[in-house]
C-alpha cells in the first residue's frame, strides 16, 4: 500500500506550483502558459503522488473548461477523441502540427497540467524531439509515447499489430529527453505489448528498457474485459517508477482495484467525445423529428453557460479597462397599447406579449434591437402592465395609457433619451439590417420608411404615417445625398409608409426631450402622437428619410400576426 498523506497538505503540494501565483489580474492560464514548469512541476507531482490520481480526456478548450470545472487536477489530450473531432480515423490522418493547433487552445483554456497522448511521436526520433520541444513551447506539461510503428492504428482495432523495435523506441524517448525545455517535463512510455498479443515477460522488459531510456512512467496497456492483466504486471513491476492505465475495456473492474495494486493515475480516456456525440446525436435527431426546440431547450446548456466557460465575463472588463469609454445605444419601445383588434387574444396581456412563434413579440423585437447594438432597452408599459417582463429589458409605465397617445408614452421615458437613442413601436418586427443601415446613416434624427408602402395596391396604410420628403425613393438613383422628410399625411407627394423606427444622436435626442418638455408645457402632449412630435422636431432640424422596400410587419391584426409568424 502507498504512504499516506494529509488530503489538504496534497491537494497544496499538486496545485502549488500552478496556481499559487503573483496578483498580475490576467488570467491563471496565460500566466501558467508562460511558466511551463509549473504545469509540468504539477504533472510530475500527480504521478508521484501517495493516492490513486485521475486524468480526464478533453479535446478541445471547450472540454478543457470543463475537466477543469469538474475538479480534475490533470487532462489527457487524447488523439482519438482529437482525431474524430476532425471527422478523421485515429491513424495519424491528423497532421502533428494539427494536433499542435489543438493543444495550443487547450492550454490557453486552462491552468490544469496536459498530459498529451503522442501516438508514436510522428515518426523516428527526429520527429519526437521537435514535438517535445513544440509542446515545451505550448505550456505542456507531458507527452505519452507508444511503442508502435508510424502511422498508428487505434489499440483497439484489429489484433497482433506490430511493435516498434526495442532499442529503437528507446531512441525515441532518449529523443524527447533530451529535448525537452523543462526538467520538469513528463515522458510516459507506453506499451502495446498486451495489446498486441505478447507475452506479459514482454511487456515488463520492454517496460524496463524504456524506464531505463528515461522515461518518467510507464502506461500499460490492456483490452481485456478485466483488469487481471494489469494487476498481475503491477505486482511484477514492484513501483519500479509510476504506473498509468486506461481502464476503456475493463471499466467494470472497482478503482479500489486500481489502488490496492499500486496505480499512480488512471486515465478516462475518452469518455467525453463519447457523451458529447451521444448528446448531439439525441438533439439532432430531437429536431429532425419535432421540428421545433420546444423539448430540447430545457435540456442543452444555455448560451449563457457558454459565455460563462468562455470568460466573457473577463473580456467585458478588460474591455471598459482598455478600449475608451462609449455611451451605451439605448432603446425604448413604446408597448403601452391594449391592441383591441385582436380581440381576445389581448384580453389578459397586451400586444406586445402575443405569441409569435413561441417568443412574445416583444421578445423578438428587443433581440433584433440588442443584435444591432442596442444595449440597454426600455419598455413603456400601459394595459396590464404586469404582464410586460422579460430578462434585461428596463420598465417604465404610463398609466394614463387609455387617454394620451404616443407622445405621452415616449415622455414617460424621456430621461432614457440620452447620447444614441433608438425608438421603435411594440408591435413592429423588421430585419435587422434595416436599423444597421440607419445607425449609418448621416443625420440627427433618422426614420425609417418603406417606399412601398402609401402606393396603389400596396396594403392599406394609417394616414398618419404617410410621409412627404424632398426626393422619393429611385432605386436607379446613384445619388447618395439622404431624402429630408417635409411632412405627414396627405393625398399628394407620398413618398411612403414611416414603419415605426426612428434613430436619434445625442443631438437628435436632446431635441426630442426639449419638444416633449414644449408640449407639456403648452398642454399638447396629452393627445399627440409620434408624427406630430416628429413634425415639430422638423422645424428645428431636418429629418433624415431612410427608404427601405418591404422586411418590416406591423402586427395590429389577426392577420398580421398570421404573417408575423412566418416573418424571418
Amino acid at each position: 500500500m502507498r504512504p499516506t498523506l494529509n488530503a489538504p497538505a496534497w491537494r497544496r503540494q499538486i496545485h502549488g506550483a500552478t496556481h499559487l501565483m503573483p496578483d498580475t489580474g490576467q488570467p491563471t492560464s496565460l500566466i501558467a502558459q508562460r511558466c511551463p514548469a509549473n504545469r509540468s512541476a504539477t504533472l510530475r507531482a500527480l504521478l508521484h503522488a501517495p493516492e490513486l490520481q485521475f486524468l480526464m480526456e478533453a479535446h478541445s478548450g471547450l472540454s478543457a473548461k470543463v475537466v477543469e470545472e469538474a475538479g480534475f487536477p490533470g487532462i489527457w489530450a487524447s488523439g482519438l477523441s482529437m482525431s474524430a473531432m476532425l471527422g478523421l480515423r485515429d491513424s495519424n490522418e491528423a497532421s502533428w502540427t494539427q494536433v499542435l493547433d489543438m493543444l495550443e487552445y487547450m492550454a490557453d483554456a486552462t491552468s490544469l497540467p496536459i498530459l498529451v497522448d503522442g501516438d508514436t511521436g510522428y515518426g523516428n526520433f527526429n520527429n519526437v524531439r521537435r514535438l517535445v520541444r513544440k509542446l515545451g513551447e505550448r505550456g505542456i506539461a507531458g507527452v505519452c509515447l507508444e511503442d508502435k510503428l508510424f502511422p498508428k492504428t487505434n489499440s483497439f482495432v484489429g489484433e497482433m499489430q506490430p511493435l516498434a523495435d526495442v532499442g529503437e523506441f528507446c531512441g525515441r524517448i532518449r529523443a524527447g529527453k533530451d529535448a525537452q525545455t523543462t526538467d520538469e517535463f513528463c515522458l510516459v512510455a507506453r506499451t502495446e505489448a498486451l495489446i498486441s498479443g505478447r507475452s506479459m515477460d514482454e511487456a515488463l522488459s520492454r517496460a524496463e528498457a524504456y524506464h531505463a531510456a528515461g522515461a518518467d512512467a510507464i502506461l500499460i496497456h490492456s483490452k481485456k474485459p478485466t483488469a487481471a492483466e494489469i494487476v498481475a504486471f503491477t505486482e511484477r513491476w514492484q513501483r519500479r517508477c509510476p504506473v498509468v492505465i486506461v481502464p476503456t475495456m475493463y471499466h467494470a473492474t472497482p478503482t479500489e482495484v486500481f489502488r490496492r495494486a499500486g496505480v499512480s493515475v488512471v486515465i478516462w480516456a475518452n469518455h467525453l467525445v463519447r457523451s458529447s456525440l451521444a448528446a448531439m446525436r439525441q438533439t439532432a435527431c430531437q429536431l429532425a423529428r419535432d421540428q421545433s426546440l420546444r423539448e430540447v431547450e430545457g435540456r442543452v446548456a444555455s448560451v449563457a453557460d457558454i459565455f460563462r466557460l468562455t470568460g466573457n465575463d473577463e473580456l467585458e472588463a478588460a474591455s471598459k479597462r482598455y478600449l475608451p469609454e462609449v455611451a451605451p445605444t439605448r432603446g425604448v419601445v413604446l408597448a403601452a397599447s391594449r391592441g383591441a383588434d385582436l380581440g381576445a387574444l389581448t384580453a389578459d396581456l397586451p400586444k406586445c406579449m402575443v405569441d409569435v412563434r413561441g417568443q412574445p413579440l416583444l421578445h423578438q423585437l428587443v433581440g433584433t434591437l440588442r443584435g444591432a447594438g442596442v444595449d440597454e432597452v426600455t419598455v413603456v408599459r400601459g394595459y396590464r402592465k404586469e404582464a410586460v417582463a422579460m430578462p434585461g429589458i428596463r420598465t417604465v409605465d404610463n398609466d394614463a395609457y387609455a387617454a394620451t397617445g404616443e407622445a405621452a408614452s415616449l415622455a414617460c421615458a424621456a430621461d432614457r433619451l440620452g447620447g444614441e437613442s433608438v425608438i421603435v413601436y411594440g408591435d413592429v418586427l423588421f430585419r435587422r439590417y434595416i436599423l444597421d443601415a440607419m445607425m449609418a446613416a448621416p443625420g440627427d434624427i433618422v426614420i425609417a420608411v418603406d417606399a412601398l408602402g402609401g402606393r396603389p395596391g400596396a396594403r392599406p396604410a394609417n394616414a398618419r404615417d404617410l410621409v412627404r420628403a424632398d426626393r422619393p425613393y429611385a432605386p436607379d438613383d446613384l445619388d447618395e445625398a439622404p431624402a429630408t422628410l417635409l411632412g405627414f399625411g396627405g393625398a399628394d407627394g407620398v413618398c411612403g409608409e414611416w414603419i415605426g423606427l426612428l434613430r436619434a444622436t445625442a443631438r437628435g435626442s436632446a431635441l426630442l426631450r426639449e419638444e416633449l418638455d414644449a408640449m407639456r408645457a403648452d398642454g399638447t402632449l396629452d393627445a399627440a402622437d409620434m408624427p406630430a412630435l416628429l413634425g415639430r422636431v422638423m422645424a428645428r432640424c431636418p429629418v433624415t428619410v431612410h427608404y427601405v422596400t418591404g422586411h418590416w410587419l406591423d402586427v395590429d391584426t389577426l392577420l398580421d400576426l398570421a404573417n408575423a409568424r412566418n416573418f424571418s
